[in-house]
């Protein structure tokens, strides 16, 4: 096997497994609103960015997303809620900054998923008018502050552990 599909294979067992430990520790969710807050999935998609860049950590985000709906311990809102925290991550560590602290701009994109909750899921499910729309955007935005800020820190805090191993940053 050359080392191009050692690197594949390793990206997919990394993509399984993290997914794997979203779906794991994903019990530990609570709700607020129509949403369930679970920072281990914004954990996940801080670390997923890091190591294996943004097309696999929305495959991580995607996977998860399904098996918790499946579940029953997620939300449509887990869609919107998790994937675009997930591609910032990994652009910004991609192609901005080629370091761990990437893994804390995870909010940034929350919270354009916080606003694709509001502005297109939260109406369609529920049949909502555009004034209440409005005020849910605020309520979506802090919902999901709340829950990301906390899991991108501990994601930021278990790759600072994990680089002093190097070679698990070398996917």
């Amino acid at each position: 096997m050359n080392n191009s599909n050692w690197t594949l294979s390793r990206k997919i067992a990394a993509t399984t497994v993290l997914a794997a430990a979203a779906i794991v520790l994903s019990p530990f969710s609570f709700p607020i609103g129509p949403t369930k807050i679970y920072p281990a999935q914004h954990m996940i998609n801080s670390i997923s960015g890091v190591l294996l860049g943004p097309w696999y950590a929305i495959c991580v985000a995607v996977i998860a997303g399904i098996v918790r709906n499946a579940l029953g311990t997620g939300t449509i809102f887990a869609f919107p809620g998790g994937i675009p925290g997930a591609l910032v991550v990994g652009i910004v560590h991609r192609y901005i900054w080629k370091k761990n602290y990437a893994a804390l701009t995870e909010p940034i994109g929350t919270t354009f998923g916080a606003v694709i909750s509001a502005l297109l899921v939260l109406p369609m499910v529920f049949n909502l008018n555009l004034s209440t729309v409005a005020l849910s955007m605020e309520a979506f935005i802090i919902a999901f502050l709340i829950s990301s800020i906390p899991g991108s820190i501990l994601g930021f805090i278990i790759l600072m552990v994990l680089s002093k191993r190097s070679k698990w940053m070398n996917l």
